[in-house]
């Protein structure tokens, strides 16, 4: 026998670890996808971690209940939408209302993209108020808050061009867009039609111009 003959090792190959930001970042991910789609109490956790093809046991290594889990969906929901309100709302180079009608668009295509079968997650969730903890309530209107702050912002840009008048109240009208904003994508869901979405933004910006 060849003393210089490497001997091989007989059992488990090694077992590669799962990098918990990748897993973590899955479920999120898998938890987006269907809670856009889905009610958050009508939807079983198994539903997600069997999409996910994650086991229940690493679910609770990261998140430490379905709640937990559903507020960490609307932070990055909220951080998402942040983001593309700001790319949206903030061209400097386009007039004020028209960056808002361009943001509607996105929305209106982003909804066709999916047959209108998803929505807005804070929206979803605004719909499921009884089974919701006062501490996931206050993260819902912590979204809407930072959403009106982006439109409110755009509306006294227009103020300040003279493109609205200076009486209209753009607090109240931030306000007033996203309350009227999320009934239009629900029965956008609805009739899975743009009608809707088209028909509100339409009349918000009259509402400006009157």
């Amino acid at each position: 026998m060849n003393k210089n003959t490497t001997t091989v090792r007989r059992g488990r190959p090694p077992k590669i670890a799962r990098d918990n930001a990748d897993t973590k970042a899955l479920l999120i991910r898998t938890g987006l996808e269907t809670l856009t789609e889905f009610g958050f109490s009508a939807t079983g956790l198994d539903t997600i971690l069997k999409k996910a093809s994650v086991p229940k046991g690493s679910f609770y290594h990261y998140f430490k209940s379905k709640e937990a889990y559903g507020i960490a969906l609307v932070d990055a929901y909220d951080s998402y939408f942040i983001a593309k309100l700001s790319h949206y709302l903030e061209q400097q180079n386009t007039p004020p209302l028209e960056r808002i009608v361009n943001f509607t668009q996105s929305a209106i295509k982003g909804m066709s993209k999916y047959d209108y079968k998803r929505g807005c997650l804070v929206g979803n969730l605004n719909q499921e108020l009884n089974h919701l903890s006062d501490e996931f309530k206050d993260r819902l209107m912590k979204s809407y808050t930072s959403w009106q702050i982006q439109i409110e912002k755009c509306l006294n840009q227009a103020k300040q061009q003279g493109t609205i008048a200076k009486t209209v109240n753009t607090q109240l009208m931030s306000e007033y867009f996203w309350i009227g904003w999320e009934g239009a994508v629900m029965r956008a869901k609805l009739t899975k039609s743009s009608t809707p979405l088209t028909l509100y933004t339409e009349m918000f910006l009259r509402a400006l111009l009157t």
